[in-house]
């Protein structure tokens, strides 16, 4: 089935003036609200100490903010029929920033890592935007080879490629974690695509022995993957942030030690506001803040999910898949950053979506949350205009 996004052009070129998804909107605000406050408690004390200014990465996360929303306000009031007319063309920018990033001069390394591409003041880091572009691309080549997914191999190994290919450029940067959330993100939505069981299962366990033999091929990456399974046998060394992450959970117990009162974040506990801002906030709010948390995420994806399922029964192809491809992102990048924090997965370098301290992640979140809200207004809008014309919104 092709989707019906372009014979819904003129429709959804007018305004809609229909409010928005209150559960989402009011979800992603409440994590957005809980990310300055646990930003700005996280860091005051390393902010302090190196800038003078104990808010500083507070009031730079809120502009960031800021930034996400002003992105959002122009991507809720465009038609996903463009973005997906333009998805190809912006999954090769994509791959050029991770290209760009490479490059003497151009990339910026921090902590031995070419993330970044600055401009001026700004840093960029291609790898967040790569995310939106690859959901897009894969979003409209499902739409376009539906048929050929389900029946042929040369249709699932076409977009296994593409992710391959930005797989290898960010292993170079190096960055395992993203390379591991893109792979992951992608077969889940060329599983959804309809693709057969057998097939999927096979590169699944093709990407997971890749992506484990690439981990066991450098020590570095080994001793990340290892560390975890005992931070205690060398607690000052590879395992002194898990240790340190797992203290701050055993002090927040039940309610925590109370906002603003942890201990870790005084210079035990490194990375407090990015990686291990979940485990700061486990310390301060205990368990029941933890699993608010928690479910606060849950809902997110439910809502992503429950937005695609809604647009597949509409035949919108692109904007199912596209919802579908957010929804996994997320919950997967949430799943690795909390399992990191509590122990029981390896060190990924991942930010908490909408909560982290990061520039670019939180636009980026945000921005992800925003093509949800314009999805799901286009969903309404669609239903609205097949009642009034007396047709079946969801077919015969």
């Amino acid at each position: 089935m092709r989707s019906q996004a372009i014979p819904f052009q003129e429709a959804v070129t007018n305004r809609i003036d229909s409010p928005y998804d209150v559960i989402l909107v009011a979800v992603s605000v409440a994590l957005v609200s809980v990310g300055l406050i646990m930003v700005a408690s996280s860091s005051i004390s390393v902010t302090d100490n190196a800038y003078a200014s104990p808010l500083h990465y507070f009031w730079r996360q809120l502009i960031s903010v800021g930034l996400g929303l002003s992105c959002a306000i122009f991507i809720i009031n465009v038609p996903l029929y463009i973005w997906e007319s333009l998805s190809s063309y912006l999954m090769i920018f994509g791959i050029i920033l991770l290209i760009l990033v490479l490059i003497p001069g151009i990339g910026r390394e921090v902590n031995g890592s070419m993330r970044w591409i600055s401009i001026g003041p700004v840093n960029i880091q291609s790898s967040e935007i790569t995310k939106i572009c690859m959901i897009m691309y894969l979003s409209g080549y499902l739409v376009r080879h539906e048929d050929k997914l389900k029946t042929s191999f040369s249709g699932f190994i076409h977009p296994i490629l593409v992710v391959t290919i930005i797989a290898g450029l960010l292993l170079m940067e190096p960055d395992f974690g993203s390379s591991v959330v893109m792979f992951a993100t992608a077969l889940g939505m060329i599983f959804m695509g309809g693709v057969p069981l057998s097939r999927f299962f096979i590169w699944v366990i093709a990407a997971s022995a890749a992506l484990l033999g690439l981990a066991i091929s450098s020590p570095y990456r080994m001793q990340r993957l290892t560390s975890f399974l005992d931070p205690w046998q060398d607690p000052f060394n590879s395992g002194f942030q898990l240790s340190q992450a797992l203290i701050a959970f055993g002090r927040g117990d039940w309610f925590g030690v109370g906002l603003g009162s942890s201990i870790q974040k005084l210079f035990y506990l490194p990375e407090a506001h990015t990686d291990f801002v979940f485990a700061i906030l486990a310390e301060e709010l205990g368990l029941i803040g933890s699993v608010l948390i928690i479910s606060l995420y849950f809902i997110l994806i439910w809502r992503a999910m429950v937005i695609g399922e809604l647009a597949h029964r509409l035949g919108k192809l692109f904007s199912a898949y596209f919802s579908y491809g957010i929804g996994v992102l997320i919950g997967i990048q949430a799943f690795i950053n909390i399992g990191v924090n509590m122990g029981v997965l390896p060190t990924k370098g991942l930010t908490l979506p909408l909560i982290s301290y990061g520039n670019n992640s939180v636009v980026i979140s945000i921005i992800l949350i925003a093509f949800l809200v314009r999805i799901e207004m286009e969903n309404r809008l669609y239903k609205k205009t097949a009642s009034s014309e007396g047709r079946k919104p969801y077919g015969d």
